[in-house]
């Protein structure tokens, strides 16, 4: 079974039909072409989509946890793994204290 493209098909205008659309777009005082300084100022969509980046990143790990920890954490909804990241943190910090 083959997957469909969730991309549209975008069909690029011909050079004869690019000529049309830019002569209209020069004649209609609304639909001015961008200045070159506005093209260079401008940023790509991907740039600015999605969750900035942090400064502290993490690390993606497979771990397994006993029922009891999971259904805990996951009962206290939304967030439940930053909650538990924090409880983590607590407890390394608290160790790290006891260590010294």
């Amino acid at each position: 079974m083959s997957k469909t493209s969730k991309r549209p098909n975008i069909k690029m205008p011909s050079v004869a039909e690019d000529r049309v659309i830019t002569q209209a777009a020069k004649s209609d005082p609304d639909a001015r072409p961008l200045t070159k300084a506005q093209l260079h100022a401008m940023v790509p969509m991907r740039v600015l989509r999605g969750r900035p980046r942090s400064a502290e990143t993490k690390q993606l790990v497979s771990i397994r946890y006993s029922r009891e920890v999971l259904d805990y954490f996951r009962s206290t909804d939304e967030g439940w793994q930053s909650r538990m990241d924090s409880a983590l943190k607590q407890y390394v910090s608290k160790e790290a204290k006891n260590t010294r």
